[in-house]
């Protein structure tokens, strides 16, 4: 046999293992590693679409939740795990923040992942609190702008997208504010109701009951659009700050290497779960709000992302990690 024809037939072999792989695809039960603790909204995302795709998978759709080391153990398994579709990651705004905070990573974030699709997106807001003189976003702008360095922005920990998105705040509006990080969400609020800072750059789901119950206000949400479930508050965009817009989102990836139609199978189902009624739902009780995309499309949002938080790691000379 000659060396053109055996390449030939070994190229057609591989196509119809692989197309003979995708009609038996899934045989076992598929793994979603989630870079969270169990009950986040990341978390709760992940479960909630599992569950669809076990139906229309025929096969369960387990979480493995392995948190910690900003996402970084949770990569690596996924990394380095064999490209056959059984083993996928979510991702997130984080993983992009990931890829520019630590000095080096056991994985290369582009080229070490597969993305499938998008999964939702959910809001951050800029909240004071209750008893705020600050009615709006361009009053607080405005008392910022006159009195550098006298308003206290406070976020959750150093080098997190809230605390990202609190430097994004400060250049976007060009103002010297002082930003107070602290170790959680909990004593975000906290230092919020006991007046130690004016204001707060959060994740809006957790924020909810406490607006909810009047112990905060929301001044604005950084999205493109209103937040559903606070339709009355405006966007940063409408209040005078055009460039500071930012939105949490989460997604599924495959390792590199798996094979296309896998990716495709995935995504179909992916897509169909996030169009289902009830997780609509289910997402929108969580403040997500569902939305698929191509994988192109993730990968895009994916690069992108980390070019974004990386120059904002920059100008904010945030060391790496």
């Amino acid at each position: 046999m000659s060396l053109k024809r055996f390449i030939s037939s070994l190229l057609l072999a591989t196509l119809a293992a692989h197309a003979a792989f995708a009609q038996t695809f899934p045989g076992k039960p598929i793994r979603i590693v989630v870079p969270f603790g169990a009950g986040g909204v990341a978390d709760l995302t992940a479960r909630t679409v599992a569950q669809k795709l076990s139906e229309s998978l025929g096969a369960p759709v387990v979480i493995d939740n392995k948190p910690g080391a900003g996402g970084v153990v949770a990569g690596d398994t996924v990394a380095k795990a064999e490209p056959d579709g059984y083993t996928l990651l979510l991702i997130s705004n984080g993983t992009a923040v990931s890829s520019n905070l630590f000095k080096s990573l056991p994985f290369d974030t582009v080229r070490d992942f597969a993305p499938v699709s998008t999964l939702g997106y959910f809001d951050i807001a800029v909240i004071v609190p209750a008893d705020s003189k600050f009615k709006t976003l361009a009053e607080l702008l405005a008392f910022a702008r006159t009195n550098p360095g006298k308003l206290n922005l406070g976020s959750i920990n150093i080098g997190s997208t809230q605390n990202l998105a609190a430097e994004l705040f400060k250049t976007s509006s060009g103002t010297d504010v002082q930003i107070v990080p602290f170790n959680g969400t909990p004593a975000v609020i906290t230092a919020l109701r006991g007046g130690q800072i004016d204001v707060a750059v959060e994740i809006l789901g957790p924020m909810l009951p406490q607006i909810k119950a009047k112990a905060v206000r929301a001044l604005a949400v950084t999205g493109e659009k209103r937040a559903a479930v606070l339709p009355d508050v405006p966007t940063a965009k409408e209040s005078g700050l055009p460039t500071f817009v930012v939105s949490s989102w989460n997604a599924l990836a495959a390792p590199a290497k798996t094979p296309k139609n896998v990716i495709d199978r995935l995504n179909k189902d992916v897509v169909a779960a996030l169009n289902a009624p009830d997780v609509k739902k289910k997402l929108l009780d969580l403040n997500v709000e569902a939305r698929a995309s191509s994988p192109e499309q993730a990968s895009e949002l994916l690069a992108s992302e980390i070019k974004r938080w990386g120059e904002v790691i920059t100008r904010a000379k945030i060391p790496k990690q």
